[in-house]
């Protein structure tokens, strides 16, 4: 798939920094402007008026429930020292559930003390029987850390809690596996290390009591997918040394929780979703960047250090002000003004230029202001990680602009403020983010800053599709065989399969057990299936493209950060632009057999943008709608893709200084796709000419990308497209969406079932777009290969009616 790198913005003079004394001392919860009154400042601050919607999520009182009569004194007494006096009533009645032998899933708002509702029946449990265990999954590292202080503060006699994962001490391990009664790691570790290692895992899976999942809701598409196999994996060695656990799992808000959390762990779950707990008043901001000048260019927005990232592509061909731009201005007038902010960036390139522009318009105001901003990402060393999680804990820091490694884990207190830049994929990672603002039930602002996307524009001018609409399901395939047959190995190492796992691991295990015995891999025998190789098969559970690259600087050795391996041709390659830090670094050579990029320090004029090829093959079809001159289509397809070049832009004008060859390898990719195809005569009815049916469907097709994440939990980067004016395997105009995943990852499924309304509101969003002949918030795209040509905005919506018009609702 392509993706051109793009450029954001530099900080324009039009901040008038009038830093209150609370922004120079350390960040209390002194006074500081209301929500409301913050609003009126930051819209008064431009020429007219970017906000689009303001929505009053209103103040909640809790709902208090007595305490389980099964709930020790001891562990009363040991929230009541941590201020808790009576649990919510979710938390009584999902706790109960789980004390009773109940799956249960608590599906409830950020901060609405999810903690509690696995944490009092685990550790009742735990002080009832001493030989009791417990274990605790997260899907990050800094969230099982986290949790590990919240049960540490608790200081209950023999519960001896502790993280076991990728940075625990090797010298530590032993004693974990032997004493700790609460584990807490992440489902990579299960996968690499427990579970591999059962073993000597013996005695802690055999007194097995509660396995709890942790923001359950991240576990979406193929690592969704994988997870449910690794939980599985984890039920059957329970099994066999006798145990029997009660899952419980904890999720932000969500489409349909009780399924999910079904299909994830293979177990008849029972969701809680009624949220009692007390929660302060939200100002909910939509804020659109304005349109720029005609004459203004993309370059004059854009500061150097964001040449080269994904998201921010948008921003070069400039239509509207950069969200990036837009955010670090609000960033640094949120800091002067004293306000603890958490800006939410979606790409680390993103995060790092919002730092750097906030710090640098902060330092022009107030000299030395600007050290209390800082970004925040994954890549960075733990060292580095941990230190600004204690900054923003303790207060040295008054902004940080941060990816979704932010979303979840650190316990963010006394935050005022979030300012999220560009819509983050789903609304329960929206409302996640949102969330972390308000200091202990206090009034908090949650700012929405829209990029130049097709999602995000509508989103914008449709408030009720955010705060009208419900959550999304979340959507995982544990049958993909890309996924079932890889983990089906993984399992037959632990221990053979037995026809009784079949069951267990659900629909296609027994075809994918044939294949793997076709390969090889497996041998049968009257026992069941054997693992017939010495080493262990490697299965990527994140599904990311290949172990990570790392970035190592040529003069000194030094390790930078990790560049996960699919993204490394866009990202890495010889040439390329890489930001660490505020500082601009130049790729020299990208080793993928090593898995080493090495780079040197320089802070070229020009920006690096990747462009690929792809080709597209139908394999088979699953599913079909005949809408007479419109075919809907659901089944498998080969992608074949190559980053084949790159170009050079000024970043001073956008001029093309030149196009440059690369020569990295292909890549192949069977996965499912969802298409739709039109006849010729449709087209020309409806007034498309011939020569324009290219660029109408290739911008149907970036518009459709980019609002299918409306429809299904994925991002517009988890997914890809192509269309044509003339298909080989169809003989007929068409467009395709595909997963990006081996396999697929539920996405296009998705789409096909909900094929009227996501291309109804893909068709309103274009329509309703007020630049003339298509920009980035319509039908431009920041990952086309083609670099956004040939593309017709009035032609797509033209297609797009045609569509409508015959396809069932």
């Amino acid at each position: 798939m392509t993706s051109d790198d793009f450029s954001s913005a530099r900080l324009s003079p039009r901040l008038d920094l009038k830093p209150s004394a609370s922004a120079t001392v350390s960040a209390g919860p002194g006074p500081g402007p209301t929500p409301g009154d913050l609003l009126r400042r930051l819209r008064a601050r431009g020429a007219g008026d970017p906000v689009t919607h303001v929505e009053r999520v209103p103040a909640r009182a809790g709902e208090p429930a007595p305490w389980p009569p099964w709930a020790p004194t001891e562990l009363r007494a040991a929230f009541a020292r941590r201020g808790v006096v009576a649990p919510w009533r979710h938390q009584a009645e999902a706790a109960n559930l789980a004390y009773d032998g109940g799956h249960v899933v608590v599906a409830t708002g950020t901060a609405s003390g999810k903690s509690m509702a696995y944490q009092l029946p685990a550790l009742a449990t735990l002080l009832a029987d001493p030989r009791a265990t417990v274990l605790y999954l997260a899907p990050t590292k800094a969230l099982a850390a986290d949790q590990l202080r919240a049960v540490a503060a608790l200081e209950l006699e023999g519960v001896r809690p502790a993280c076991y994962d990728g940075d625990t001490p090797r010298a530590e391990r032993e004693w974990i596996r032997r004493h700790s009664r609460f584990v807490l790691t992440n489902p990579d570790m299960l996968h690499h290390g427990i579970l591999p290692g059962h073993a000597q895992w013996s005695g802690f899976l055999r007194r097995l009591a509660y396995v709890v999942i942790d923001e359950c809701h991240t576990y979406r598409g193929v690592f969704g997918s994988h997870v449910a196999h690794v939980l599985r994996r984890l039920r059957r060695q329970c099994a066999r040394f006798g145990a029997t656990p009660v899952f419980v799992l904890a999720s932000a808000t969500s489409g349909d929780p009780a399924t999910a959390a079904g299909r994830l762990t293979g177990l008849p779950v029972t969701a809680v979703t009624e949220d009692a707990s007390p929660r302060g008043g939200v100002t909910f901001a939509l804020w659109e960047p304005p349109l720029l000048p005609p004459d203004s260019t993309a370059a004059s927005a854009v500061p150097p250090q964001a040449a080269g990232d994904h998201d921010a592509m948008t921003d070069l061909v400039q239509v509207r002000r950069s969200a990036l731009r837009e955010t670090a201005d609000l960033l640094a007038d949120t800091v002067a003004e004293g306000v603890r902010t958490l800006a939410f960036v979606r790409s680390r390139k993103g995060a790092e230029v919002v730092a750097a522009s906030a710090r640098r318009a902060l330092d022009d105001a107030v000299p030395g202001l600007g050290d209390r901003v800082a970004a925040y990402r994954g890549g960075y060393l733990r060292e580095e990680r941990r230190e600004l999680e204690r900054a923003l804990l303790h207060g040295d820091l008054l902004g940080l602009a941060s990816t979704n490694a932010l979303e979840l884990g650190v316990d963010l207190i006394g935050l005022d403020a979030v300012l999220i830049c560009g819509y983050p994929g789903t609304r329960a990672s929206l409302w996640q983010q949102a969330g972390r603002a308000g200091r202990s039930g206090q009034e908090a602002l949650a700012v929405l800053v829209a990029r130049d996307d097709p999602l995000d524009t509508y989103l914008v001018h449709h408030p009720e599709a955010i705060f009208g609409a419900p959550v999304e399901a979340t959507v995982l395939d544990p049958a993909n065989p890309y996924v079932l047959a890889p983990q089906l190995a993984c399992a037959a190492v632990e221990a053979p399969l037995t026809p009784a796992d079949l069951a267990l691991f659900g629909d296609g295990a027994k075809e994918a057990i044939d294949e793997l015995v076709a390969a090889g891999a497996l041998r049968q025998r009257p026992t069941g299936w054997y693992w017939r190789h010495r080493e262990r098969p490697e299965v990527d559970l994140r599904g990311e493209g290949g172990a990570p690259v790392c970035v190592v600087e040529s003069a000194t050795g030094r390790l930078l950060g990790t560049v996960d391996g699919g993204s490394s041709h866009f990202l890495l390659h010889s040439g390329a632009v890489y930001l660490h830090q505020g500082v601009s670094y130049v790729v020299d050579e990208l080793d993928l057999a090593d898995g080493c990029a090495l780079v040197h320090v320089e802070e070229p004029d020009w920006s690096t943008h990747a462009r690929d090829v792809t080709d597209l093959s139908v394999v088979s079809v699953r599913s079909y709608v005949d809408a007479g001159p419109v075919g809907m289509f659901l089944g498998e397809v080969d992608v074949t893709s190559q980053v084949v070049s790159y170009q050079r832009r000024r970043i001073a004008t956008g001029e093309v200084i030149d196009t440059r060859p690369l020569d990295l390898p292909t890549r192949e990719l069977r996965t499912v796709a969802v298409w739709f195809t039109l006849s010729p005569q449709s087209l020309a009815a409806a007034g498309v000419q011939p020569a324009d049916v290219p660029g109408a469907l290739h911008a149907a097709e970036h518009a459709a990308i980019g609002l299918l994440p409306l429809m299904a939990t994925c991002d517009r980067w988890d997914i890809g497209g192509l269309s044509t004016a003339v298909h080989p395997d169809t003989e007929a105009p068409t467009v395709f969406v595909y997963d990006g995943h081996p396999g697929g990852a539920g996405f296009a499924e998705r789409a096909y079932g909900t094929a009227s309304a996501w291309l109804r509101a893909t068709r309103d969003a274009i329509a309703e777009c007020g630049c003339e002949t298509g920009c980035p918030s319509c039908v431009q795209s920041p990952k086309c290969g083609n670099g956004n040509n040939p593309l017709s905005k009035p032609d797509a919506i033209r297609v797009l009616d045609v569509v409508l018009a015959n396809l069932p609702a």
